[in-house]
């Protein structure tokens, strides 16, 4: 043990750690120097004053003084819960756990020890660590309520809800029969709620009843008591007086979804798939009749009946439902009525609706079979709504018609301006859809939402500069870039990450991409503080949803988009390593004089105007790191804005690996984590992870041509594989001999049999042809003209869809898009893709990618202004964004685009 202080100093230690607590850090600093004076090698004094500095970010000698002060004195518990504060401040979690256990050996029974062990357990999920850390709490301090609740927290999360319930009885039998007083009620009430919560989840249904009402006196949430209550006499299939419950929560909310179907449960009038006989129907009609006459003000009444409704019934009363919207001016109402385009014959229904309106309008002034006029604004949202439907039916044309003449009506309303960018951004038209993004914009600069919106158009244009630019002006001034990634603006990193991705900037995409995996860290790390503050403020409700939330945290679709990504950059970077340095001054010594001396004069250019745009970066960071207290805030400058570094790693496929293990164990019902996962270990040449990947392919979905392509080149590619020579190897090899014979595909069929079998069933469509034609060309190198041929072959016929007028064609932008690629890069035939290219712009005559007739790829202005490349990308540099952009973010030299015609 260390030296034991004086009083004098002793009261100086106090201090110490008072000043920490209150954060008066130069307080404690100058109280430990003073001590230190005296008594250098006091340790407990040393490990307090490294903690001290480590809040004034000198981490490096704050780590250096709590290893000094914990040598000095090993046996002393304040210094190893100091390590374990220092630990825990670094999020070290794992090895701040040590420390404190280490603490607790020396002093088994320090309260501010097990509170702090029992927080990092349950922040790791470490449950029955956390349960015993908990029951110590509990034993020392029995008068503590706070103890009493993490204690059944503890069992519940450990998944022994029937033992949390009883420490909560054993913990109400503590209670005097008056409690709670006036100011812990709310509180109290929370908590009988948890513990109603917990009788539910183990199923002892009519026992949580009873004490529901047994306590209702003291449960102070009234809403969230009827609703526990309904929720139970449904689960106990008492439905007469849930039918009663359920109508006093309507007089309550009658906008509230699930109680209309709760009653609809107990009536025996729900179904999961939405189909009803017609007597159900019937009922259901004659119910929400009723309602709609008693809440005659609620939007759910009239929109539910639309969902079971349908022939005659559904259209009078989806024109019942949207003429008061059209009146006002609702511009959300396509995107409410849009789940009905997935009902047989309702889009239909719809289209004709819209349709008669449109015509009642302009030639009467009114709805049809309605002898009142109707405002102007009528007919702009009529033809927005029609806008919408033509776009979600594929008819581009028609839909840019309509948008047009809305236009043309009310040019000042800014939704059609971006309905009109959507519909450009559908039919394949990325540059102009971001023009018009941007003209939305210009109309409101203050709109965030719309200036979002322009962003995002911008970057799947591959316009990086110019929506960077724009996002910034959004942003806090000084550095923008960091601004945006401290908000977690992740739909741009996203956005943005693609885009680099598409033009080959890999440091840049991985940067992107990563950052987003970072919020997800943080989002992660943040739940921390929580968990004593729901336990003090008995929040255990939503406490226990927050915590089975952040646990599938890593299921999100944007975190599944960005470690996607970035497992995309890896393969890439894999398949087509970085240029070291050597070789690129090999390749330069090759070229010709004339040429090197261009090469050397564009790389001191771009080098030089890399440093004057950090040199501007670092001008406005301190311009406006100086705090309202006149302290400067020093941020820490990122050493690789470019992600130049991440490029440069020897194993990509390693990092890889750990994206794909993270999408493996929270997406694991997603197709692209498993065709990531073939793609990554069959370059790894781990076969079996290979061939867990098919197997889960061929669960999720056996006729996907996706599925299909990785089956056949897997096993053609094991059957290239050398004979097995180890023991390993020949274990692999019997693995597989087992495994063959239990894909049904393969049964007694060499693969280009299995091959020839899949594109008989899948005749018919586009992507599972070029997949056979694909695949005809791995296992079989001389058939390539056969393969193309199969691919060109086929007519894009016409179909009738429901919703549209007329007929449309079956094939997809995107599928045709992807198919020009497999035969450009996979198949070798450019002659093939040039008339797949030519093809397509008659089907696509909007898309920039195949150069449509119709889109601002062939428009004269774009060329006058822009050099545009094959891909119809307008590739704008940073002075020519500067030069579009005014100081307010207002495309001023929109005269370039106004020949532009769509």
């Amino acid at each position: 043990m260390g030296v034991s202080l004086p009083p004098k100093e002793a009261n100086l230690f106090k201090l110490i750690v008072k000043s920490y607590e209150t954060k008066q850090y130069k307080k404690g600093l100058k109280a430990a120097d003073t001590i230190l004076k005296k008594f250098p090698d006091h340790g407990e004094t040393l490990a307090m004053k490294g903690l001290t500095l480590n809040c004034v970010d000198r981490k490096s000698e704050a780590y250096e003084l709590v290893r000094l002060g914990l040598k000095k004195d090993l046996k002393s518990h304040v210094c190893w819960h100091v390590y374990g504060l220092l630990y825990r401040s670094d999020r070290e979690y794992r090895e701040a756990i040590k420390c404190y256990r280490n603490a607790l050996r020396i002093d088994p029974d320090n309260i501010e020890i097990l509170r702090d062990l029992s927080l990092l357990q349950a922040q790791m999920r470490d449950l029955s660590g956390f349960v015993e850390t908990r029951q110590q709490l509990l034993t020392l301090k029995p008068n503590h309520r706070m103890n009493w609740i993490g204690f059944a927290v503890s069992h519940h999360l450990n998944s022994n809800g029937s033992k949390a319930v009883d420490i909560l009885e054993a913990f109400e039998g503590t209670l005097e029969d008056d409690y709670p007083p006036e100011n812990e009620r709310c509180e109290h009430g929370e908590m009988l709620l948890y513990k109603v919560s917990l009788l539910e989840e183990c199923g002892f249904f009519e026992r949580a009843l009873e004490e529901l009402h047994k306590k209702e006196s003291k449960i102070f949430d009234k809403l969230g008591y009827k609703e526990q209550e309904v929720s139970l006499l449904l689960k106990l299939h008492r439905f007469e007086e849930g039918e009663r419950l359920f109508r006093v929560l309507l007089s309550m909310n009658p906008d509230n979804y699930r109680y209309y179907e709760g009653l609809q449960r107990c009536l025996g009038l729900y179904s999961e798939n939405g189909q009803y006989s017609s007597d159900e129907i019937d009922r259901l009609e004659t119910l929400y009749k009723s309602h709609a006459q008693q809440y005659s003000r609620s939007s759910a009444v009239k929109r539910i009946p639309l969902d079971f409704l349908s022939d005659g019934k559904f259209r009078e009363a989806a024109e019942n439902y949207v003429r008061p919207l059209l009146m006002k001016g609702v511009p959300s109402l396509f995107s409410d009525l849009y789940p009905l385009y997935n009902h047989p014959g309702k889009a239909n229904i719809l289209g004709e609706l819209f349709l008669s309106m449109e015509k009642s309008i302009k030639t009467t002034g009114g709805y049809p079979e309605s002898e009142g006029k109707e405002p102007p604004s009528t007919l702009v949202w009529i033809l927005f709504y029609l806008a919408q439907h033509y776009d979600r039916c594929g008819q581009y044309d028609i839909a840019l018609v309509k948008i047009d003449e809305a236009i043309e009506h009310t040019p000042t309303v800014i939704d059609l301006y971006s309905v009109k960018s959507r519909i450009l951004k559908h039919s394949g038209d990325l540059t102009a859809a971001a023009a018009l993004a941007d003209e939305a914009r210009c109309m409101d600069l203050s709109d965030r939402y719309v200036n979002s919106e322009c962003v995002k158009r911008m970057l799947q244009a591959d316009q990086v500069a110019l929506a960077e630019k724009t996002a910034f002006l959004f942003t806090k001034e000084g550095d923008q870039l960091n601004n945006l990634y401290d908000m977690q603006c992740m739909w741009y990193e996203l956005e943005s990450g693609e885009s680099y991705l598409r033009q080959g900037e890999l440091g840049r995409a991985l940067k992107k991409f990563l950052a987003v995996e970072k919020h997800y860290s943080d989002i992660t790390e943040d739940q921390f503080d929580f968990h004593s503050y729901c336990l003090r403020k008995m929040t255990l409700r939503t406490y226990v949803e927050m915590l089975k939330f952040q646990d599938r945290l890593h299921s999100h679709a944007y975190f599944r988009k960005a470690a996607s990504g970035a497992i995309r950059c890896y393969l890439r970077l894999y398949d087509c390593p970085p240029k070291s340095a050597a070789e690129e001054n090999d390749e330069m010594s090759k070229l010709p004089p004339s040429q090197k001396k261009k090469l050397r004069q564009k790389l001191r250019k771009a080098e030089a105007r890399a440093k004057k745009d950090a040199d501007v970066k670092n001008e406005e960071s301190s311009s406006t790191s100086v705090a309202k207290s006149g302290k400067r805030q020093v941020k820490p400058v990122d050493p690789d804005p470019y992600g130049e570094k991440l490029v440069q790693i020897e194993d990509p496929l390693a990092e890889a690996t750990k994206y794909l293990k993270l999408l493996l164990k929270h997406s694991c019902d997603c197709l692209e984590t498993h065709l990531l996962s073939f793609e990554v270990n069959m370059r790894k040449q781990k076969i079996l992870l290979a061939l867990q990947a098919v197997k889960h392919l061929l669960r999720l979905d056996a006729e996907n041509p996706e599925s299909h392509l990785c089956l056949i080149k897997f096993f053609h590619k094991v059957g290239e594989l050398p004979s097995p020579v180890t023991e390993t190897e020949k274990l692999v090899w019997r693995v597989l001999e087992v495994e063959r014979p239990t894909f049904s595909q393969l049964q007694e069929k060499s693969l280009i049999e299995a091959n020839n079998v899949f594109l008989e069933k899948h005749k018919e469509s586009l992507m599972h042809r070029a997949a056979v034609a694909e695949l005809m060309y791995v296992l079989e190198p001389t058939r390539e003209a056969a393969a193309v041929k199969l691919i060109e072959d086929w007519v894009n016929d016409v179909v009738s869809i429901d919703g549209v007028q007329g007929a449309v064609r079956t094939w997809k932008l995107k599928d045709c898009t992807s198919l020009h690629k497999i035969l450009e890069k996979t198949l070798n035939d450019h002659d093939a893709a040039l008339r797949w290219k030519t093809r397509c712009a008659e089907f696509f005559p909007f898309s920039t990618y195949f150069e449509g007739i119709r889109s601002s790829a062939t428009s004269t202005a774009f060329h006058q202004t822009h050099k545009i490349p094959g891909n119809g990308v307008v590739n704008l540099n940073a002075g020519e964004t500067s030069a579009l952009l005014s100081s307010n973010g207002r495309l001023d030299k929109l005269d370039t685009l106004k020949d532009l015609h769509i």
